[in-house]
């Protein structure tokens, strides 16, 4: 994926999101000398790749880089910093922020990602929302076995790992991880972290399932 260079495996995944602003620092757009459909509002520097769909009504900020193949839908809402994978879907009345999408990802239906990232085929429900700021606006602190961890962010919605999935109608906490190719459950609030290869549902009980090969 372009852009690798700014997003070291080496340190912990949050420490990516102050780094999608530096990765498009210098970019230059190319929306201005495209023929886009009536209705797309372009601000700033956004630059679409070949084979992006269009609708006929959206909003995009740049900074914002587009890959190839993607699918914007309508009402679709991006306020800047944003950078999308190829084969992606932007959902219809979805808003994004400060976000990196891998590629193949699909929100494709009334969801808000800010300040997260998504790996390679994560796909959210319609409604899911990641919440990313506090009540009380205090830097976010991540769970990971039990110890809480400050990372040092005001603002951090959710990292989701490739092929991790998120049901209709529920909301990530801030600070919320989960694994590669878990699944969280529909309309459920959900914080901390999912280890990979877990489904997390509500039954009598939140429970924390394994995943079958």
């Amino acid at each position: 994926m372009p852009f690798a260079e700014f997003f070291s495996p080496d340190v912990p995944p949050w420490e990516w999101l102050p780094q999608i602003k530096v990765a498009l620092s210098d970019l230059k757009g190319n929306a201005a000398d495209r023929d886009l459909p009536v209705g797309v509002h372009i601000e700033g520097e956004v630059f679409i790749s070949d084979g992006v769909k269009l609708p006929a009504f959206a909003s995009m900020k740049g900074p914002c880089w587009i890959g190839e193949d993607v699918e914007i839908r309508p009402g679709a809402y991006i306020r800047g910093n944003v950078i999308i994978g190829a084969e992606s879907v932007i959902g219809n009345s979805c808003e994004y922020k400060n976000a990196l999408l891998m590629e193949r990802t699909h929100t494709p239906h009334f969801s808000y990602v800010g300040d997260s990232i998504l790996g390679t085929g994560a796909h959210l429900g319609a409604g899911v929302i990641l919440s990313n700021l506090r009540f009380d606006k205090k830097n976010i602190r991540v769970n990971i076995d039990g110890e809480k961890v400050d990372t040092g962010l005001r603002k951090f919605g959710a990292i989701l790992g490739e092929n991790a999935e998120v049901g209709c109608n529920t909301a990530l906490m801030p600070g919320s991880m989960i694994g590669k190719g878990s699944l969280v459950g529909p309309t459920m609030s959900f914080s901390g972290y999912l280890e990979p290869g877990q489904l997390y549902v509500e039954r009598s009980s939140k429970e924390k399932i394994p995943l079958r090969d």
